[in-house]
């Protein structure tokens, strides 16, 4: 017996993706790529996504934001990881830097700190090998050396 797939109406698929952006913050890729998968393609595709913007349920600079102030807060990525992920998600550049905002620079210091002695109790001994572990993380290499210098002045 064959499995036939229910055809989705416009209608339905709005439903769907209503629900989807409601569960949590979506970027514009995220719901076009659930679209495509649910077989809604060109204007219907379109239109949604549109009605989806229009509504505020779909808000990209929304996303960006909670998308760093998540990552950041509970990852403890840095900027540039931040990012990365960002641009790969095809965020505007306007947005992510609206994201970018919402990180507190004494946080953002504390969070390197706190990742060096992550990278410390890893067995990472060097400051090579430390500096490699934050700049994976996302964080900027001279934040990370001022960092590095603080602590060892810390422990004279």
């Amino acid at each position: 017996m064959k499995n036939f797939k229910q055809k989705l109406t416009p209608m339905m698929a709005m439903e769907k993706m209503r629900k989807y952006c409601d569960y949590q913050e979506r970027c514009h890729q995220e719901v076009r790529t659930k679209l495509l998968t649910l077989g809604v393609y060109g204007q219907d595709l379109e239109e949604i996504i549109a009605e989806l913007i229009q509504e505020g349920c779909l808000n990209e600079e929304r996303y960006a934001r909670a998308y760093t102030r998540g990552k950041f807060r509970i990852k403890k990525w840095g900027r540039i990881k931040i990012t990365h992920q960002l641009k790969a998600k095809h965020v505007s550049d306007y947005c992510i830097q609206a994201g970018l905002e919402e990180i507190d620079e004494e946080e953002y210091y504390e969070a390197i700190r706190y990742n060096i002695n992550i990278a410390i109790s890893m067995g990472h001994k060097s400051d090579f090998e430390i500096s490699q572990y934050l700049m994976a993380k996302g964080f900027e290499s001279g934040l990370i050396n001022e960092a590095l210098a603080d602590i060892h002045r810390d422990a004279k």
